[in-house]
């Protein structure tokens, strides 16, 4: 991994949120992070500017906005406000934070979609559109869903969202129908404008060997180049967005102007500051871009192809966090799987801070984040409370009641060599994008205060011998300002607290690392500290996983079509005869394999014995319910006599029977010891 040019300013951008819907936590999986990264950058004295701004184009902004009866301008305004403010709420502070509707994208996108042109990277071309002849209208993206031509699970117009998660172009799906009357749809053709992403193979298998970043973000990215790269429809029939050049009745594809909005915002933040957007744009300053892992097929093949083809830089680094579970269930909004930022959680009395801790220390960034209540309350109790805060105040309380003023003693070539080395980790593990290891590496100079404290038992001291318990005290704050120095990018707010307690009048956030290793002022005059961090009580968790569960709850009915009023138990399906069942040929099996498919985030391939002289392979979705390891060894009930079909390339020879209560699933099982092929009548 290479390291950032020491002698070059950054740019860091992060994928950006739609401006149709509130702010939830499965958002801020990758702003936090970001956030974090650039305020470690600049305690190591990096120009670094921070960028993002709402993507406010294409079919998800319109459908909303005509569900609610308003322009999609209206609907832009309101919530591009909201994550403005629910940002700084949680401490995310960009340079700049503009729209994709703003004149610089506009102006950007054009230049850049007319240079392609020019170039001979855009062509037009006469396919089938999904049409609605109810609506009388052409159905682009989500306006429209079927069925995914690669996997056969259900899928909306642009990507297979339930299924193996492929980039879907106009008129793939198969059965489409439309989203708005429900009606069916039909194909009609229609001219559109394509990207040449064929013609750039090679240039992104180079491209993606030297991308710096995540690993999952490259190695996705590869897998699906060293494959057959199909070119892309870059225009839409909506009147909402980018006009496409000479052509009133299509917009530019949302995926063409969102990411141009980068170089928009970098004008905007260039403009305000008498600055050089070009010096990352057209130049070599690295570019690093901090994205959700749904979109990195957009960021690594798409975004760096069309950069290429008119002349601009290329991204330096692609960041690709892992998603968020909801109390280790998928996140989902329609099911109830989801905490809102403002009402969930600071509308609650939650700090921001605590929120920007838990999200970055509960596991590496690439991999799954499960916000659980209660996992957020262990985590705050035995680790912010427990371990920073209780050294922190300890520290301070004590040297405040007996000296109230840093006392006077030299400071450990032990305690500096400490703060030294931890410094350094923590550089490598950010340079790295290992988040959790370097808020880790951090945590432990905080145990390591804790033992020093308690191990030279300054309550001794200060009887015995004052002058050996103000070196001891002396060498605690010594530590207290490098852990306010470490975590400050993690908890800005309240290390700006604990910076004012420990008696530095200067400013946290541009305080650097170094900063730790010089001595701290003895006659410094300190303050009655103040409890940094207090404990989350139980009643409170009680409280926000009863909010959640009704949640939950009221999905489930809404799902099943139930009213309030009434019990929720699913309706029954029509009425069969005993010979429409007795065509249905279930018999007990036994699970000998499981592994996940790889492109799909729900399938497993499993390997069942059903009294064959070969095992089954059947392709089943349990991914979001079960561990592969879960399954092995597993007794259950196989529907043997169904029609084989293809899903995500893989071939399944049966089902498995599971029973389904909408956030949960269940297999059947028999609950005797029965031989695999018992039939099943």
């Amino acid at each position: 991994m290479s390291k950032l040019p020491e002698d070059k300013p950054v740019l860091v951008t992060c994928g950006l949120p739609y401006a149709n819907g509130k702010a939830h936590i499965g958002h801020l999986r990758t702003y936090i992070p970001a956030d974090i990264y650039v305020r470690s950058l600049k305690k190591r004295g990096k120009e670094v500017t921070f960028i993002c701004g709402s993507d406010t184009h294409g079919t998800p902004v319109v459908v909303n906005a005509e569900e609610l009866k308003m322009t999609p301008k209206e609907l832009v305004g309101i919530y591009h406000k909201h994550f403005y403010e629910i940002f700084r709420s949680v401490g995310v502070t960009f340079d700049a934070f503009g729209t994709t509707d703003d004149p610089e994208n506009h102006n950007r996108t054009l230049d850049i979609v007319n240079r392609l042109i020019d170039k001979g990277y855009v062509y037009p071309k006469v396919i089938e559109i999904a049409y609605c002849p109810a609506c009388d209208r052409f159905l682009p993206d989500r306006y429209v869903a079927g069925v995914c031509p690669h996997c056969g699970q259900n899928a909306r117009g642009d990507e297979c969202d339930q299924g193996c998660g492929k980039h879907l172009e106009p008129g793939e799906l198969k059965d489409p129908a439309c989203t708005i009357c429900r009606g069916p749809a039909q194909y009609k053709e229609q001219e559109h404008f394509f990207f040449k992403l064929s013609g750039f193979k090679d240039f992104l298998l180079e491209h993606l060997e030297h991308l710096e970043g995540t690993s999952n973000a490259r190695n996705y990215a590869l897998g699906w180049v060293k494959q057959e790269l199909t070119d892309w429809c870059i225009t839409r029939t909506l009147e909402w967005g980018v006009k496409f050049p000479g052509h009133d009745d299509l917009v530019v594809y949302v995926w063409v102007d969102a990411p141009i909005g980068y170089i928009a915002f970098t004008e905007q933040w260039a403009k305000a500051n008498n600055e050089s957007w070009e010096k990352f744009w057209k130049g070599d300053c690295p570019i690093v871009h901090f994205i959700g892992g749904d979109i990195i097929y957009h960021h690594c093949i798409f975004w760096p192809a069309m950069l290429k083809g008119a002349d601009y830089s290329q991204p330096w680094a692609v960041v690709s966090s892992g998603m968020v579970k909801i109390e280790d269930k998928k996140f989902s909004k329609s099911r109830g799987y989801v905490v809102w930022v403002q009402e969930d959680y600071l509308d609650h009395g939650f700090h921001a801070d605590l929120l920007r801790y838990y999200l970055i220390s509960y596991t590496s960034h690439t991999k799954e984040v499960n916000f659980s209540w209660k996992v957020f309350q262990e985590r705050i109790n035995t680790e912010l409370v427990a371990v920073l805060g209780n050294f922190l105040y300890r520290s301070l309380l004590f040297d405040f009641k007996n000296f109230g003023e840093i006392p006077a003693g030299k400071i450990s070539p032990e305690v500096m060599e400490k703060i030294k080395s931890i410094i350094d980790e923590v550089t490598v593990a950010m340079e790295e994008f290992e988040f959790k290891k370097a808020i880790d590496t951090a945590m432990s100079l905080a145990s390591f205060g804790n033992s020093y404290f308690q191990s030279n038992e300054p309550w001794k001291l200060i009887k015995e011998n004052r002058e050996a318990c103000a070196e001891v005290l002396a060498n605690c704050m010594q530590i207290a300002k490098a852990l306010i120095l470490l975590f400050e990018p993690t908890l800005p707010e309240k290390m700006e607290v604990a910076w004012k307690q420990i008696g530095m009048n200067s400013d946290v956030h541009t305080a650097g690392y170094e900063e730790a290793l010089v001595p701290v002022n003895a006659g410094t005059t300190l303050s009655n500290p103040s409890i940094l961090f207090d404990k989350i009580e139980d009643a409170k968790i009680e409280e926000m996983t009863a909010i959640s569960n009704e949640r939950i709850r009221k999905a489930f009915a809404k799902e099943a079509g139930i009213s309030e009023e009434e019990p929720a138990v699913v309706p029954l399906k029509d009425q069969i005869t005993y010979e429409d069942f007795s065509k249905v040929d279930i018999r007990v099996g036994k699970i000998l394999t499981a592994e996940k498919i790889k492109k799909s985030k729900k399938l497993l391939k499993l390997m069942v014995d059903v009294g064959e002289p070969k095992p089954r392979q059947i392709v089943a979705g349990l991914a979001d319910y079960y561990q592969p390891e879960e399954l092995v060894g597993k007794v259950v009930n196989v529907l043997v006599n169904l029609q084989p079909a293809k899903l995500c390339g893989v071939e399944s020879q049966g089902m498995l029977l599971a029973a389904d209560a909408g956030e949960r699933v269940s297999l059947l099982t028999p609950d005797k010891e029965m031989k695999p092929g018992s039939i099943v009548r």
